[in-house]
């Protein structure tokens, strides 16, 4: 039986590889669902009604309808005569690659929505990882759906297995996330590396139990039933939102939910420690500092290069006039439209081969990064410890203020690629709007003078940057 290939994964499997799977025997006959029926995620609501509804509000789901993806496939297959193939796809519309039914995502339109986005079979017909990266995955076409239960319940859809890629308490759960959630380009630059961040952090232990995989954090679990079916228990089942940062652009199920998350999983991504003092000539100093408190990667994290991570800091005297403040970013302005030589930014730049900052992710040839790095280890007395601290420090023209305030913000795409998008012609200027802008909670500080302290929060002393 010949299985489904994801391109880039040049091996084909009939059932399980290396040990990964084992799928259940079957129960004396079953009329199991078809594979023409399996592809369609609305099939598996009727038994999986939760996992269906949180699936159809995600990324996941979105992945091949977002106009940004589309507009930038669109603008790449043209300014690249065709050559970025199907390099996009292969990651936001798989199963319609793999069905033969697109090769480089101009069709997308064209095709019915089961084969949008990345769908409930994809991810549990998944056999084998080939690679770190750019979905090298093998799909099986036995039609077992696999899971994380070594026992799954009998039923009359389809046969089940169990699969340590889909189990996240094995550590080999990660390679099956992490082959899409890790680019290397064309021209070979590693331009998205969660993945790679994750594996150099200490959340990739090898010691069992020791770990967090990445559906620990993006996929948290509650006990409940698998499924609504006869014989199924209560037992440790998982969220399938599989929140990030992104967010819907268009009318989609679910979107106010996935932003009450995502403000959720933000408020505690970093620590911030805000320090006021005088320095010996009389001026007051701001120190900052900035810490990877709770994200296993680096942060920010996937399309870096398109993020806008910003600190924004205001500084009054007893009057409560502003003796000194970072440029303010309005909403619907652009972070990097403003000039402001003292604002803080986290993130990626990107260069052509001449050293042009550019947007467009097939034409970088070199990154400059500045991100919050994630730990390596517990202390720092252990050899594989990094300091995960950022500090940065403004020494103001007058004298130390009365009050103090800051806060990091963030922005799932920067304004100004979805500008070069539309000068271009490939989106509408509509979707613009749609970019939420979040404010990280743990971050959201204010100093006074009158309480007597040099760095608050005072908890986190130990964090405080250096003065």
């Amino acid at each position: 039986m010949r299985g489904w290939i994801v391109p880039l994964a040049l091996v084909v499997v009939s059932s399980c590889s290396g040990g990964e799977s084992t799928p259940t025997p079957d129960v004396p006959p079953p009329d199991y669902l078809s594979k023409e029926a399996m592809l369609d995620p609305a099939n598996c609501q009727e038994c999986h009604p939760a996992h269906f509804e949180e699936w159809a509000g995600s990324m996941h789901a979105y992945a091949s309808l977002d106009p940004v993806f589309l507009a930038m496939n669109a603008r790449g297959q043209r300014e690249t005569n065709g050559e970025l193939g199907n390099f996009c796809v292969q990651c936001h519309a798989p199963m319609a690659l793999a069905l033969g039914l697109t090769t480089d995502g101009l069709n997308l339109a064209e095709l019915p929505s089961h084969v949008q986005g990345v769908t409930c079979i994809f991810c549990h017909t998944v056999a084998s990882v080939e690679g770190a990266h750019n979905a090298q995955l093998t799909l099986a076409d036995d039609l077992v759906m696999r899971g994380s239960y070594i026992d799954p319940v009998p039923n009359e859809a389809h046969a089940s297995g169990y699969s340590a890629l889909l189990d996240r308490k094995r550590i080999e759960s990660a390679n099956l996330c992490g082959s899409c959630h890790d680019i290397e380009t064309p021209k070979g630059v590693h331009l998205e590396r969660t993945f790679a961040e994750w594996k150099d952090s200490l959340f990739s232990n090898a010691v069992p139990g020791q770990q967090q995989t990445c559906s620990d954090c993006h996929m948290k679990g509650r006990d409940d039933v698998a499924a609504d079916y006869e014989g199924v228990f209560f037992r440790q089942v998982h969220s399938h939102r599989m929140v990030g940062v992104d967010t819907a652009l268009t009318p989609f199920p679910d979107m106010e939910a996935q932003k009450k998350q995502i403000e959720k999983e933000l408020k505690s991504a970093v620590l911030a420690t805000l320090c006021v003092k005088e320095t010996d000539e009389g001026k007051g100093l701001i120190a900052v500092g900035l810490e990877n408190l709770s994200v296993g990667h680096d942060w920010p994290s996937g399309s870096a290069q398109d993020r806008r991570v910003w600190v924004e800091l205001q500084a009054y005297d007893s009057e409560g006039t502003i003796l000194y403040q970072t440029v303010e970013i309005p909403d619907g302005v652009a972070v990097r439209s403003v000039e402001d030589p003292t604002r803080w930014e986290l993130g990626d730049r990107v260069f052509d081969e001449d050293g042009n900052e550019v947007h467009m992710f097939w034409d970088v040839a070199s990154v400059e990064s500045n991100l919050l790095p994630a730990p390596t280890a517990l202390n720092p007395w252990e050899p594989e410890w990094i300091d995960v601290h950022r500090r940065r420090e403004w020494v103001l023209d007058g004298p130390k203020p009365n009050r103090v305030a800051m806060r990091v913000r963030i922005r799932s795409m920067g304004l100004d690629v979805l500008d070069d998008l539309i000068e271009s012609g490939d989106l509408d200027p509509v979707y613009r709007d749609g970019i939420p802008t979040y404010t990280l909670g743990f971050t959201d500080l204010e100093w006074y003078e009158s309480d007597g302290l040099e760095c608050v929060p005072e908890g986190h002393i130990d964090h405080a940057p250096t003065m």
